[in-house]
């Protein structure tokens, strides 16, 4: 077993409240209301567990460590206070990566000097439960960081958001899982460098393999299935460090993520084994998403869109990453609240993965001070389209589109999306025609006769809307 010093009851009060502030940090951040306070609470809560572990351990060189503490200290506030609201999702899975490979870094350590870690004999064998949690760790952080850099790659579109489909990839996957499993059992009977290192490098391969076949349209939930991950490879390095903290706070992070990973394919009907296995089952047909057609479509003006919306008795705003991108959302309230005076009603209608991330609209409209009780879910509102007047949509594409109910050969086939086309007239924000989606599928809402598109920069648009309510009278 482990050689771990007695415990201080102190020690262990003080990671106890370090959990409890985890607890009460992932509560907050449920809201977009107390998610402030929710990142309060985990600042407290990190502080605490980081000091109590400086404090009560004996520190080779407290000067690197403090250095190192600082440098991260600085980069976190440099990029915290620099990356737009577009790049978080990014960000998130950049900062997975790093989690990953930290647990990739600390099992190499504890493998290369066990004496240190305490977790070997006096003949420098590897405990056997030693040999567990090194290799689950360094297994699933490998994992982590490697497919968290696609994931990076994807979603930054530094490469293609269709799904690359290797060919026998379910059986390469496979026998790759098979034989890290494999490996990490005989490590438990030799702890051979040869071992280590194989288990260290088949794990960083196959996080690529699980990650390169997921499309765009998922990459919401391959960013929170990473982040469970994460998780648990910093659980796994708490048992190898003896670290109290670490445990709790991989364990709070790694189920936190496994849950909202099965609520998300939930929402967007997905099979979370499909998910986590690297798409298995996904169909090839519809990997390259379906060919952009040349049809006719309405065009209209801000103008026109300031007069149908005073006119109309429901409005519902559809929200998406292409308001996130144009910084849109003050405007876009603005424009709300002279409706809302002209006596119009107007609600917002929210998907689970607008924007590519959970949550993402509902704290950029939080920013913008939009009321809560004027923002909905997808399955709270969505039969509100049917007697909607005008649906104004700005800047989403993938989340409305009704080939998701239609077209099973779409790359969005069977994903709830929001029921714009029910609407009287649908008003459409896009910067051209000749994009589409993060799923590389066109949308036929945009060629529909009630359909009204409005083409250009969404803030702009939203800019010039709010001119035309005030100026004319509305």
């Amino acid at each position: 077993m482990h050689e771990l010093a007695p415990i201080n009851p102190w020690v262990a009060l003080a990671y106890l409240v370090s959990g409890v502030f985890f607890i009460l940090a992932l509560r907050g951040l449920s809201s977009p209301a107390s998610a402030r306070r929710g990142n309060r609470f985990g600042m407290a809560g990190m502080a605490i567990a980081v000091v109590t572990t400086l404090v009560t351990h004996e520190l080779a060189n407290p000067v690197e460590v403090l250095g190192a503490i600082a440098i991260g200290a600085v980069i976190g506030i440099v990029m915290a206070r620099k990356i737009a609201m577009t790049a978080m999702p990014q960000l998130v899975a950049a900062f997975h990566s790093l989690v990953g490979l930290a647990a990739v870094a600390v099992a190499a350590a504890a493998y290369l000097n066990p004496g240190a870690f305490g977790i070997a004999d006096e003949l420098g064998r590897i405990f056997t439960v030693s040999r567990v949690e090194m290799g689950l760790g360094v297994a699933i952080g490998a994992i982590t960081f490697s497919g968290s850099v696609i994931a990076f790659l994807k979603l930054n579109g530094n490469m293609s958001g269709a799904p690359i489909m290797l060919p026998l990839r379910h059986l390469i996957n496979l026998g790759t899982l098979a034989a890290i499993l494999g490996l990490i059992g005989y490590f438990l009977t030799d702890q051979s460098g040869w071992v280590f290192w194989t288990i260290t490098g088949l794990s960083f391969l196959i996080g690529f393999l699980l990650i390169i076949p997921i499309g765009g349209a998922d990459m919401p939930v391959v960013v929170s299935m990473l982040n469970s991950y994460s998780g648990w490879a910093a659980a796994a390095m708490g048992f190898t460090l003896g670290n109290t903290a670490m445990i709790i706070t991989g364990a709070l992070v790694g189920s936190s993520g496994a849950i909202l990973s099965y609520i998300m394919c939930r929402a967007m009907n997905r099979s979370f084994i499909s998910v986590i296995a690297g798409g298995f089952g996904a169909d090839t047909s519809s990997a390259g998403g379906a060919a952009k057609e040349q049809r006719p479509w309405k065009p209209g003006s801000a103008d026109d869109a300031a007069f149908l919306m005073s006119q109309a008795d429901n409005v519902i705003i559809v929200p998406g990453y292409g308001m996130a991108v144009a910084q849109a959302q003050h405007a876009l309230r603005e424009m709300a609240d002279l409706l809302k005076k002209e006596g119009v009603n107007v609600k917002y209608a929210i998907h689970p993965v607008a924007g590519r991330m959970p949550g993402h609209m509902n704290v950029l409209l939080a920013e913008a001070n939009v009321p809560y009780d004027e923002v909905f879910e997808l399955e709270d509102i969505n039969n509100e389209f049917a007697q909607c007047d005008v649906a104004f949509v700005i800047g989403a594409n993938d989340v409305t589109n009704p080939a998701a109910k239609t077209d099973k050969t779409s790359p969005i086939y069977g994903m709830p999306v929001l029921d714009v086309e029910k609407a009287k007239t649908v008003l459409f924000v896009k910067r051209s025609m000749g994009g589409v989606g993060y799923a590389g599928v066109d949308n036929d809402v945009f060629y529909m006769d009630q359909t009204m598109m409005l083409l250009g920069d969404a803030k702009k648009m939203a800019d010039d809307i709010v001119k035309a309510l005030s100026g004319s009278g509305h």
